[in-house]
C-alpha cells in the first residue's frame, strides 16, 4: 500500500533489478567495461565483492543487456557439485548429450564451443556464482580443462564471482595457471561519497516510479551512514522507512521516520 501514497510503480531497488531498474555505481562501472572487454575477446574474468554489494545483481544485469541470440549466457551457482558435474551441465546447456569420461566430455565440449562460434557465430558466456565455495580441487581441475579448450584461441568468456575470500585462494601457488588466465579483475566497493549516495538514491526511486523527492535531507544522511553504502542495506532501509512513512500518514520520509527504523533495527541486530 506504500507504493500508493508514494506514487510509486514497484518496489525500490528490487533484489533481481534488470534494465532500467538497475541503479548503478561508480564501481559497477568499471565492471561493465570489462565486461564488454570480454564480450568483444573472451578470457577469464573475476568479480568480487563483500555481501551486499550486489555483485550477482550487476553480472545478471550486464547479461540481460546482450543481444539474443548472438550471446550464450550460462549461469551456475551450484559450487558444491563436482568438477565432472560442471562440465556436464555445462553440456547440457549448449545442447550436448553428456558423455561419462571426462577426457570424452572435454573433446565433446570444446568441439561444441567451435562449432557456436565458428559456424553459428554465438558468443558463449558462462557466470559461475558464489565461487568463494569451489573446492581447491575444483578450482585445478578448471584450469585444466580451460588450457585444454582454449589453448590456441579463446572459445567463451568464464567469469568466476564470489566474495574476496577467492581472489585470495586465487593469490595461491596452487591455483597459479589458472590466476594468470584472469584477465579482468572487479571489485566492487560501496558508495563511499555522499555524491554517489544521493545519484544512487535518485536513480532507484525514480527506476520505481517516483516523481518526487521523498526523504529529506536530513533522513537521506542517516540513511547514507547507517548503511554505509552497501546497496543490500540501503534497500532494506528505504524500504521499512517507506513502510512506516505510509503508516503514520506521511507524504515523505523525515528524520524522525529514519531514525525510528534504525532504532528497531538496532534493537534486532
Amino acid at each position: 500500500m506504500y507504493r500508493t501514497r508514494f506514487g510509486l510503480t514497484s518496489h525500490p531497488f528490487p533484489q533481481d533489478a534488470q534494465g532500467g531498474k538497475f541503479s548503478p555505481t561508480p564501481s559497477f562501472a568499471k565492471l561493465s567495461r570489462r565486461f564488454r572487454l570480454l564480450v568483444d575477446d573472451p578470457g577469464l574474468g573475476l568479480l568480487t565483492a563483500e555481501s551486499g554489494m550486489g555483485k550477482t545483481s550487476a553480472i545478471r544485469h550486464l547479461s540481460s543487456l546482450l543481444p539474443r541470440p548472438d550471446h550464450l549466457v550460462i549461469y551456475l551457482c551450484d559450487t558444491a557439485v563436482s568438477p565432472l558435474e560442471l562440465y556436464r551441465a555445462l553440456a547440457l546447456e549448449i545442447g550436448l548429450k553428456p558423455a561419462h569420461r571426462r577426457g570424452a566430455l572435454w573433446a565433446d565440449l570444446k568441439a561444441a564451443l567451435i562449432r557456436k562460434v565458428d559456424e553459428q557465430g554465438v558468443k558463449p558466456i558462462v557466470i559461475i556464482d558464489e565461487a568463494q565455495h569451489l573446492s581447491d580441487r575444483f578450482l585445478a581441475d578448471l584450469s585444466g580443462f580451460l588450457n585444454f579448450a582454449m589453448d590456441s584461441r579463446s572459445l567463451l568468456t568464464l567469469w568466476l564471482v564470489g566474495h574476496p575470500a577467492l581472489n585470495a585462494t586465487l593469490r595461491f601457488q596452487r591455483h597459479a595457471s589458472l590466476a594468470t588466465r584472469i584477465v579482468a579483475r572487479v571489485h566492487l566497493e560501496p558508495l563511499s561519497t555522499r555524491s554517489d549516495f544521493d545519484a544512487f538514491i535518485a536513480h532507484g526511486m525514480k527506476a520505481a516510479g517516483a516523481t518526487q523527492t521523498i526523504f529529506t535531507d536530513t533522513a537521506q544522511e542517516l540513511l547514507f551512514r547507517a548503511s554505509r553504502g552497501v546497496p543490500r542495506k540501503i534497500a532494506r532501509i528505504v524500504r521499512e522507512a517507506l513502510i512506516l512513512a505510509h503508516e503514520e500518514e506521511k507524504t515523505f520520509v523525515d528524520d524522525a521516520v529514519m531514525e525510528k527504523i534504525l532504532d528497531e533495527q538496532a534493537e534486532a541486530a
